[in-house]
């Protein structure tokens, strides 16, 4: 509904101030206006892509003089035409109204609804600016020039009231109603804004649950984790708010439409915070009950007058929520479904070891690069590839990239490297963690980085032989660049270092900080590392010279032959259409395509 919101606000924020030219130029058609509004949402929606950082520096004296025109609006229409106005603050009259009209005032709720909008963009606006920050503004300057400026429009109208519709410009003193129709359309590209952010909000946090198909996310601010740009679902967006902008071509069915959509968001908040004050704040039962009577008192007042409007435009919400629904529901049901099947038929080692050194299979010169989803374990994905293929590399090395929820990881911590079986199996495994604003570039820098990250692993378990009794470790070096330039120095000099391990078990990629550093003096005589240690290197060196293979799996998920036909549509049609225009991994992982080699497998369900 968020995302239906995030369509139908720019549609009715841009619509209704193009709308000014009409009221300037009566003779003027309506698809003039409509042309000009679907220009201003063209160019909207086209500067996304700055981020929000880049340009909101224009936000806040936009917004600002916009409240303070308004509002100086609103005085100057009260003090002109009728002071009496203000009585409207008493709820008698409003009690007076719904008697006098009945159901009729019941219903016109509905359009009422649209003078409270907005507020429930305010939570986009949480990851731009401290929550004080919001609440001041609100408090100061937006609810106090809003009040001022609804009781002047009334005042207008009660002295004019052949002028009901467009009775904001109507009300616009005539010396000043050019710079109002300009700042009032910059105001409606601004609170677009923010319903876009939220969309994409929405929509990162669902990608990242595993609910929506993989899109592109671009970060556009070192400072905040909130302010991204997803270029795919920009462009859905427009086309979307284009739509409807040229199918209503008028306010008011948009209005109800968006009425419906703001109406229902509230309602979800609702009780999603309801959630979150039993479940997280664990809040006394009475403060729960007192939040969840005063706020459906209020919502779902304004509900049960908005569904009179549904047929009247207010299904379009609905028919949108629906569809990204499915989307979300289909995509997320066949993830995990790929997943289950990928964590139920890993590999066991037992098998692995059970193959020997050469994996039964001739071990060509080179480095296999096996990409898995799984950060432990061994991919079914392998034994398909060695069970259909004669030959596999000299060295294999699982590699598992991991996305963070941090701006940065720094390179000393980036990967994770542990071995997977004997030495002479020359199997590893590598976990890559990147935060959202790294970059997983298409050149050799990653496999660089990979290699000495593989190279300093095979140093320090060397060294960490000399230290233990027990051979059933792993290792993972996590060192300051102090203490890892002295790793790699091979100078002959003493070398001391502080090393952070971390220890695991075979089929566990979970690292565990050990409850101990262990410290200790390594002294040597022209060498830091053994005869083996030296022979293993030599021979993952030669094997990178031989060349580098990414091997992709692409587990393709269809429905068994006695499954219902709604989940044969879901599965073999929705599924696999969604599959096929999501970004694939090899563009995720940024694999080079000279030296990619997919493997496939289909699993039923």
């Amino acid at each position: 509904m968020v995302i239906g919101d995030g369509i139908l606000t720019p549609a009715i924020s841009v619509l209704s101030a193009a709308g000014g030219i009409k009221v300037d130029h009566p003779h003027m058609s309506n698809g003039v206006v409509v042309v000009v509004a679907v220009v201003i949402l063209v160019g909207l929606f086209c500067m996304q892509h700055y981020g929000t950082d880049r340009v909101s520096w224009l936000f806040a004296p936009v917004v600002l003089l916009w409240f303070l025109v308004i509002g100086g609006i609103g005085i100057f229409n009260i003090w002109k035409y009728d002071s009496s106005v203000l009585k409207a603050f008493s709820p008698v009259y409003i009690y007076r109204y719904f008697r006098r009209r009945g159901k009729d005032g019941w219903t016109s709720l509905g359009g009422i609804m649209l003078s409270i909008t907005g507020i429930e963009a305010l939570f986009a606006d949480l990851a731009h600016f401290p929550v004080s920050a919001v609440q001041i503004a609100f408090t100061v300057v937006v609810f106090p020039c809003l009040l001022l400026a609804y009781s002047g429009q009334a005042a207008y109208i009660m002295n004019n009231r052949d002028h009901v519709v467009d009775a904001f410009y109507h009300s616009i003193p005539d010396s000043i109603y050019w710079p109002v129709f300009v700042i009032a359309t910059a105001a409606a590209i601004v609170a677009s804004q923010a319903t876009i952010s939220a969309t994409f909000s929405i929509i990162k946090q669902a990608l990242a649950l595993g609910c929506f198909p993989r899109v592109k996310v671009v970060h556009t601010s070192k400072k905040f984790l909130g302010q991204i740009y997803i270029p795919d679902i920009n462009w859905i967006l427009m086309v979307l708010c284009i739509a409807v902008t040229a199918g209503f071509k008028n306010q008011s069915q948009i209005g109800n439409a968006y009425g419906t959509a703001v109406v229902i968001v509230m309602l979800v908040t609702t009780l999603l915070m309801t959630l979150i004050m039993i479940l997280v704040w664990r809040c006394h039962w009475i403060l729960v009950l007192l939040f969840i009577g005063l706020s459906l008192a209020v919502e779902g007042t304004y509900f049960s007058a908005v569904l009179f409007k549904i047929g009247q435009g207010g299904w379009v919400p609905l028919v949108i929520a629906a569809a990204f629904l499915l989307i979300m529901y289909v995509w997320h049901y066949g993830t995990v479904k790929r997943y289950e099947f990928e964590m139920h038929s890993k590999v066991s080692m037992a098998w692995i070891l059970g193959l020997g050194p050469s994996l039964g299979l001739v071990r060509v010169p080179g480095i296999g690069l096996v990409y898995t989803e799984l950060p432990s374990g061994v991919p079914r994905i392998f034994s398909h590839f060695i069970t259909n293929l004669p030959a596999i590399h000299s060295v294999v090395v699982f590699v598992c990239v991991k996305y963070l929820p941090v701006y940065t990881v720094p390179e000393e911590e980036r990967f994770l490297v542990k071995r997977i079986g004997p030495k002479n199996f020359h199997m590893f495994r590598c976990v890559a963690r990147y935060g959202y604003k790294d970059l997983h570039k298409k050149d050799d820098n990653f496999e660089k980085k990979l290699f000495d990250s593989l190279f300093l692993f095979v140093r320090l378990e060397s060294m960490m032989e000399w230290c233990s009794d027990s051979e059933e470790y792993s290792l993972y070096g996590q060192l300051t660049q102090q203490s890892r330039d002295g790793v790699l120095n091979n100078n002959g000099n003493t070398t001391s270092s502080n090393i952070d391990t971390r220890i695991s078990s075979v089929d566990s990629i979970v690292p565990v900080r050990s409850p101990m550093h262990a410290n200790f003096t390594v002294r040597s005589s022209g060498q830091v590392s053994s005869q083996t240690e030296t022979d293993e290197l030599e021979f993952l060196n030669s094997c990178r010279d031989a060349g580098v293979v990414h091997i992709l799996g692409n587990t393709v998920v269809r429905a068994s032959r006695d499954a219902r036909f709604y989940k044969k549509i879901a599965i073999d049609y929705v599924y696999a259409f969604l599959r096929k225009i999501c970004r694939e991994n090899s563009v995720i992982f940024n694999v080079p395509h000279e030296s990619l080699l997919n493997v496939g497998q289909i699993f039923y369900v």
